[in-house]
């Protein structure tokens, strides 16, 4: 079965840095697309960067966009969301996400704060 384990979260100052890391298992994944997206209290889940299968193509929603950096091993089933310049409004639960047989998979989430 598909498993997705997040880690990496935690309290950072504004400006700080985090590496969050999803290991991902139950599924071939250098085959997949795989997304990081987050939520923070009282809003709705939104996607936050996404990196393909092949030839590991970037996306992210503006709001990380020139902070936040997605990678992936396929050798070690990983995928990694670096985030840097970190603000306050980047407070969020950051989760995992893989779509497969057109189901979606996630993480149980890695909490990160930014605050001072």
């Amino acid at each position: 079965q598909v498993q997705l384990v997040e880690s990496g979260g935690g309290l950072v100052q504004p400006g700080g840095s985090l590496r969050l890391s999803c290991a991902a298992s139950g599924f071939t994944f250098r085959r997949y697309v795989m997304s990081w997206y987050r939520q923070a209290p009282g809003k709705e889940r939104e996607l936050v960067a996404t990196i393909t299968s092949i030839g590991g193509i970037t996306n992210y929603v503006d709001s990380v966009k020139g902070r936040f950096s997605i990678s992936r091993d396929n050798a070690k089933n990983t995928v990694y969301l670096q985030m840097n310049s970190l603000k306050p409004e980047d407070t969020a639960v950051y989760y995992c996400n893989v779509v497969k047989n057109s189901e979606d998979y996630w993480g149980q989430g890695t909490q990160v704060t930014v605050s001072s």
